[in-house]
């Protein structure tokens, strides 16, 4: 399968490393990776996603894209978003976001309708209002960062399901790329923001996938956030948490696969 990373320039300012693997005729995937991780929070996922065309960017701030001062409101994050397919020619794309990248790519749905054809939309919250209980913490941070620190904040989420070590480890190197400035400036933009569905309708397909054994998101929002898009469905993933992209890559690829299926109405091109 042909992949390369390309380096995109974007009309917002900045730069962005994308993995851009798959055939160029297929239907095109836009995955979007969650605060504080990189693209290569898919790398388990990317594999069992055969005949899609996969794009998989470092957002603003993360891995190995430029980490400017500022830019990092949700609705930056979303103009952030549509500059990315424009700088690889696409029109739309369908969107998988993955925790905070279900916010972001909810956000993209709303303030830029045209260019999402639909939502998959991984343990992703109804609504970030309000300060988180961890923000203290990171507004706290200092260059450099502890990797203690980075690692005991992959704690705050419980792992319900075996996960190997390596991409374990994958996710500390994530949180050590990222520089103080943006591991505060990145949460407020996100706990800041007009929950999307607040700011306007989404008209496109969405599969919400949820744990059931979610401690951050309630299962109220969930049904709240499937009620306020039309048609969209909610399958509740049994024995798993937040972390569902970690814990159930498999179950999430076949699902995704399914939902985006050629007979669900996508045609070929972008």
């Amino acid at each position: 399968m042909d992949s390369e990373v390309r380096r995109l320039s974007l009309r917002t300012g900045i730069a962005v490393p994308c993995l851009v693997q798959g055939d160029p005729s297929a239907q095109p995937l836009l995955l979007l990776h969650a605060w504080g991780e990189s693209r290569r929070s898919f790398d388990r996922l990317i594999p069992l996603l055969e005949g899609l065309q996969i794009l998989a960017p470092d957002l603003r701030g993360h891995g190995e894209a430029d980490k400017p001062r500022g830019g990092y409101s949700l609705t930056d994050q979303a103009r952030d978003v549509e500059a990315i397919l424009d700088a690889l020619g696409l029109e739309s794309a369908a969107i998988l976001g993955s925790s905070s990248g279900g916010y972001v790519a909810q956000q993209v749905a709303v303030a830029h309708p045209g260019r999402v054809s639909a939502l998959v939309l991984v343990g992703s919250p109804l609504n970030l209002a309000g300060r988180p209980a961890f923000a203290d913490e990171v507004e706290s941070l200092r260059d450099p960062l502890d990797e203690g620190w980075v690692r005991q904040s992959l704690e705050w989420f419980t792992f319900h399901r075996q996960v190997p070590g390596w991409f374990v480890e994958d996710r500390v190197r994530d949180g050590m790329r990222m520089p103080a400035h943006v591991w505060r400036t990145a949460l407020e933009g996100l706990y800041q923001a007009v929950p999307p569905t607040d700011a306007g309708p989404i008209g496109v397909p969405a599969l919400i996938l949820w744990g059931e054994d979610d401690e951050f998101l309630p299962r109220r929002d969930e049904e709240v956030l499937a009620g306020r898009i039309p048609g969209s469905v909610l399958k509740v993933y049994s024995g798993t948490g937040h972390l569902i992209l970690w814990e159930c890559p498999e179950q999430v690829a076949a699902d995704t696969r399914a939902f985006l299926a050629p007979s669900r109405g996508w045609s070929g091109g972008s």
